[in-house]
């Protein structure tokens, strides 16, 4: 079978990567890489300064638009009860798609996000075939290699839960009958990450010097390791590594609201974060749109107004539950960090958890592009622990994690004894439930809550009401346009 041009350049995820180009300029950070400039690979791949500037590409490309901005809010989060669409009515008015669960195939976020996990795949694919032959470091290309791994199960993660099967490629295609492959069992992609992430745990650091900060960790490979189990309801697999993580150091960020401000990034709670960053005179590699796609809309906030919370969200939180109002700008509000919101505007509520404060915003650069976005964090794992435990039939296990995030909520309240009061029921269904609740008012506008909704299987019930279709929206359709260059190889999903 004759393969087009067009073809192996969506294989490769992008044309300038089919040529195997990588971005260059990583001198002050791993951040700051300038897109402009390219190196042919047969002139790359030679030294460790080449292995290096291949990973800085690669955790580059994590705040490119296609993975943090439009697409994974479409994929991510609008199917959940979290969340509208918010802007104006007409205003990309094909993100109601998502929320009632009506997306065709042809819908371009659809295609941005298979795409973009695809590209930060060849990235790291990349790593791993070419960066063994290298003469360097031993210590340090063990560790590339490693962090290539993770990212890669990353992307397979996102894909997994948003398409089911989809095909799985381990390595930069070499012949032509590599190029065009067909979905991989979800199982086996399942395998395929778990395998990825027991290798990277088992060489990654658990900390870094500051100049290192922000590449992947011991303790995200672990977590994510939970959270793939979890998926699955694997639960002794999610205590295990949920355990672990648990033993590495990591605590709860005292204050909840400052815990997603640009000034504490990475900070005790974090595990694993998309960094983001202002770099000066660099306006291109400062591309992150994370913060300014859910920003306050309008002259004072400067942001577009997506993804905004619901009147479901709100009215999730339990009395007095200071998370709220550290999760949800409100209209008429002022901010902790002294932003004025205006009483009127296209939404009544906005992301807190994505705000910049206007102060931080430097003309000619995106708003908020600063803002790094939180992936895993330790919340999140105690969160699994517990729910891991009563699933096994071990109540008093699951206590222990639930009320160690219910009283960081508490911090700060007065009186703490009338607001959130601890969880103690032993009856499995009651204390599974209180987790789905605390998992949602604790993550929210995190981009879980969609998919934890579905592996918990009440979609039915919770999104039936909006469209939501059991056979059908468990995953998103395939892009048509992925179909359609396959020439058939990629069957799409059932009743699209």
């Amino acid at each position: 079978m004759k393969i087009s041009k067009k073809l192996l350049q969506k294989a490769l995820g992008l044309s300038f990567i089919a040529a195997i180009m990588i971005f260059q300029g990583c001198k002050k950070t791993f951040l700051d890489v300038n897109p402009a400039g390219n190196v042919a690979a047969t002139q790359f791949w030679k030294t460790q300064s080449d292995a290096t500037q291949a990973v800085s590409a690669m955790y580059a490309n994590l705040h490119e638009w296609t993975n943090i901005a439009f697409a994974p809010i479409a994929v991510e989060s609008m199917g959940s009860d979290d969340v509208n669409k918010g802007s104006t009515a007409a205003d990309a008015a094909f993100m109601n798609d998502f929320h009632n669960f009506s997306a065709s195939a042809g819908e371009g976020q659809i295609s941005d996000f298979w795409g973009g996990e695809y590209k930060t795949i060849n990235f790291a694919n990349q790593i791993l075939d070419n960066v063994p032959a290298i003469s360097m470091d031993a210590s340090l290309k063990s560790r590339y290699l490693a962090e290539a791994k993770f990212i890669r199960a990353w992307c397979y993660f996102r894909l997994v839960r948003a398409f089911g099967d989809v095909p799985l490629r381990l390595h930069v295609p070499k012949s032509a009958s590599e190029y065009n492959i067909p979905r991989t069992p979800k199982a086996q992609v399942w395998t395929a990450i778990e395998t990825d992430l027991t290798d990277a745990a088992g060489v990654l650091p658990q900390s870094y010097a500051a100049a290192d900060v922000g590449h992947v960790t011991k303790g995200a490979a672990l977590a994510l390791h939970a959270k793939a189990a979890l998926y699955q309801k694997k639960w002794a697999d999610v205590v295990n590594y949920t355990n672990q993580v648990m033993g590495l150091g990591y605590t709860l960020f005292t204050n909840y609201e400052k815990m997603f401000r640009t000034e504490n990034k990475n900070n005790s709670e974090s595990i694993f974060e998309i960094q983001c960053a202002l770099i000066p005179n660099n306006p291109n590699a400062s591309n992150s749109q994370y913060s300014q796609v859910q920003g306050v809309d309008g002259s004072t906030g400067g942001g577009w107004g997506f993804n905004v919370p619901s009147a479901s969200l709100v009215a999730a939180y339990e009395s007095g539950d200071p998370r709220k109002d550290a999760t949800i700008i409100f209209r008429g509000e002022t901010t902790p960090e002294g932003d004025v919101i205006p009483a009127t505007g296209n939404s009544t509520m906005y992301n807190q958890k994505s705000y910049v404060p206007f102060g931080l915003y430097v003309s000619g650069f995106n708003e908020g592009c600063q803002q790094n976005k939180i992936a895993l964090r330790y919340a999140d794992v105690l969160l699994m622990n517990a729910e891991a435990n009563n699933e096994m039939g071990n109540s008093a296990a699951a206590l222990i994690p639930l009320e160690q995030v219910r009283a960081r909520a508490r911090t700060g309240t007065s009186p703490a004894a009338n607001v959130l009061p601890k969880v103690t029921t032993t009856d499995q269904a009651a204390l599974r439930l209180a987790i789905y609740n605390e998992r949602r008012v604790e993550l929210a506008l995190e981009f879980d809550r969609y998919f934890d909704v579905i592996r918990q299987g009440r979609a039915k019930e919770l999104f039936g009401s909006r469209g939501w279709t059991t056979g059908k929206n468990e995953v998103w359709p395939l892009p048509q346009n992925e179909i359609d260059l396959s020439a058939g190889t990629l069957v799409q999903n059932p009743n699209y």
